[in-house]
C-alpha cells in the first residue's frame, strides 16, 4: 500500500516576500492568479527568483510569458497586453519555467476561514516537462511521492484525491483552454454570474463547438488530440460544478484584474488566421465588467483589493 505518511511530514515554513532567498530553493512553485504577481513585495520576489535561475512550475490557468515562448512560431511580444503586468516575467529563462493545468475545482464557503477550501472536482494537475532533464527529475520526484503518500483521516489510510501527473508533451496544460472558455468564462453574464454547469449545460451543442474551436487553436500551436481532453469528459465533469468560476465571482465582489485566458485565446487565434467568433463574444463582457469595477475601485480605492486571496 505505500507508506503511511502523517499528515505533515516535512518541516514547513512560512516568511514574508521579502526575506525569501530563491536561491535556497530546487523549485518554485507559482500557485496565484496571474494578476496578482505585480504586488508590491511579491514583484520584488518574481525578479529575485528570475535572476537565482530556479525552475518553476506555473499552478496558473494563465501561462507564464516564459512558458508561452517556449512554444514555436507563437509571437508572444504581441500577447503582452493580456497580462496584467507583463514586466514582472522579464528576465525569466523560458526553459526553466513549465506548467501545469489546475483542473482540480476548489471554492472558499462562505464563512468559513480563508484556509479551508471545498474540493468540488478532484482531478490531477497535469504538468509539461522543463527544457533540462535535471529539472524535469524534480517533478517526477514529486509525482512519485505524492504517489506513494497515504493519509489517514481517521477511517484508514487513503490516497490523496488530487495527484501531479507528469506528461512527455509541452502542450498537455493548454487542455484547460478549452474548458475555461466553455465553461469559465462564460459563467460571465453582463447582468449576473451563473454556475459552470448552466454555461455548459444550458446549450451543450453551443458549448461543444466553443469546446472544440479552442482544441484546433491548441493542435495549431502543436498539441496531439491525446494531449486534450474530450468535450464529453470535460461536460460529464461540469455537471458537478454548480458554482460560478472564480473568474466569474471575482468580478462580481468586485476585482479590477483577473486572469485574462480568454483574451489571450483570441489573441492567438488571430495570429493564427482562425476566426473565433464565440471567444469574441465574452471578451467584451470581460472588459465590461473590469471597465464597470475600476470606474468604482477609483472612486473606494480598496474595492481593488477584491481579487486578493483568489486562486
Amino acid at each position: 500500500m505505500g507508506k503511511v505518511y502523517d499528515a505533515i511530514d516535512a518541516d514547513l515554513s512560512a516568511s514574508a516576500p521579502d526575506a525569501v532567498k530563491p536561491a535556497d530553493y530546487d523549485l518554485v512553485v507559482l500557485a496565484m492568479q496571474e494578476s496578482q504577481y505585480g504586488a508590491h513585495g511579491v514583484r520584488e520576489l518574481m525578479q529575485r527568483i528570475a535572476a537565482a535561475r530556479v525552475p518553476c512550475l506555473a499552478i496558473m490557468n494563465m501561462p507564464p510569458l516564459p512558458f508561452l515562448k517556449r512554444i514555436p512560431g507563437l509571437a508572444t511580444d504581441k500577447l503582452t497586453a493580456c497580462f496584467t503586468d507583463p514586466d514582472v516575467w522579464n528576465g525569466f529563462e523560458p526553459g526553466l519555467v513549465t506548467l501545469a493545468s489546475p483542473d482540480p475545482q476548489a471554492v472558499r464557503p462562505a464563512g468559513e476561514a480563508k484556509n479551508v477550501l471545498q474540493v468540488g472536482l478532484a482531478t490531477n494537475f497535469k504538468v509539461a516537462p522543463f527544457e533540462r532533464a535535471e529539472h524535469t527529475v524534480i517533478l517526477q520526484q514529486l509525482q512519485d511521492d505524492i504517489e506513494a503518500i497515504r493519509y489517514d483521516a481517521g477511517d484508514g489510510a487513503i490516497e490523496l484525491p488530487v495527484k501531479l501527473k507528469l506528461h512527455d508533451s509541452l502542450f498537455v496544460p493548454l487542455a484547460k483552454w478549452s474548458m475555461l472558455l466553455t465553461g469559465n468564462y462564460r459563467c460571465i453574464r453582463r447582468d449576473k454570474m451563473i454556475p459552470i454547469q448552466d454555461a455548459v449545460h444550458a446549450n451543450v451543442d453551443a458549448s461543444r463547438a466553443i469546446y472544440n474551436l479552442v482544441a484546433t487553436i491548441c493542435v495549431k500551436l502543436g498539441a496531439a488530440q491525446a494531449d486534450l481532453v474530450p468535450f464529453e469528459k470535460y461536460a460529464q465533469a461540469a455537471q458537478g460544478l454548480r458554482n460560478p468560476s472564480s473568474a466569474a465571482r471575482a468580478l462580481a465582489n468586485g476585482a479590477c484584474d483577473i486572469e485574462r485566458v480568454d483574451l489571450l485565446v483570441q489573441q492567438i487565434a488571430r495570429q493564427l488566421g482562425m476566426p473565433c467568433a464565440p471567444v469574441d463574444e465574452i471578451v467584451p463582457l470581460v472588459d465590461y465588467h473590469l471597465r464597470a469595477n475600476r470606474t468604482r475601485g477609483a472612486a473606494t480605492p480598496s474595492v481593488a483589493a477584491a481579487v486578493a486571496g483568489r486562486r
